[in-house]
């Protein structure tokens, strides 16, 4: 477990010598590629803030791309003790497995994406040997009331990254089904979204090549972003 500091002013004057580093500069932590996404919100009760992507070059970060961002209805907690239901977004530093969507993936695109059919869910249900997962069909041990059909949310998952959060080793009750996604009509169930347009630009940017991590959390610091 590693962790990562989110603090003091989050003000990025990349272009001023002599204004603070950004934002990746100071987190002890970036996932150890070369591309970065910050989404971050001004104090843990907020639904709203900011995405920004970031591109690491000759050792110094230089943001790529930035929009509006919605939380959680019930705005950010840490990953490590987050519990499903809460809709909450969970803090930390996470990979991004792969996307995904409804649409075709953006011209450009190079991260593996995969498009929904009408047999698309995510597995919420932590009775079930599939938690956490993609699941086509859904299984047996899935309760259709527990799991996400993801054709369902057209705009929603029209173009999505999943968030490798409780991914690689799922904890049950921690939670599930977190993406970063295109904005529906107001604050999430526990994801970040940004405008369509935005998700777009990021899919586009990002570089499988380059290891891109996406680090949750807040304007108000100190704040301890864990890495899983």
């Amino acid at each position: 477990m590693r962790t990562a500091l989110l603090a003091g002013s989050l003000i990025v004057t990349t272009l001023l010598p002599q204004g603070p580093p950004s934002l990746p500069h100071r987190l002890a932590d970036t996932g150890g590629g070369s591309q970065l996404i910050t989404a971050v919100a001004p104090a843990a009760g907020s639904t709203t803030g900011r995405v920004t992507w970031w591109d690491r070059r000759a050792g110094s970060w230089f943001e790529a791309g930035s929009a509006p961002a919605r939380f959680g209805a019930n705005g950010l907690t840490e990953g490590a003790a987050r519990t499903q239901g809460t809709n909450t977004t969970p803090t930390g530093l996470y990979d991004l497995p792969y996307a995904f969507g409804i649409a075709p993936a953006p011209a450009g695109t190079e991260v593996r994406y995969r498009r929904v059919t009408g047999g698309s869910w995510w597995c919420q249900d932590n009775a079930s040997a599939a938690y956490n997962r993609w699941v086509e069909p859904l299984p047996a041990d899935c309760a259709p009331g527990e799991a996400e059909h993801l054709v369902a949310y057209e705009k929603q998952y029209a173009h999505a990254l999943v968030i490798g959060f409780n991914y690689e080793r799922p904890v049950r009750r921690r939670g599930a089904g977190i993406f970063l996604h295109v904005d529906g009509k107001g604050a999430t169930a526990g994801c970040v979204s940004v405008p369509a347009g935005a998700m777009k630009a990021i899919l586009r940017w990002a570089n499988p090549r380059r290891r891109p991590h996406i680090a949750v959390g807040t304007e108000s610091g100190p704040l301890a972003v864990t890495r899983y």
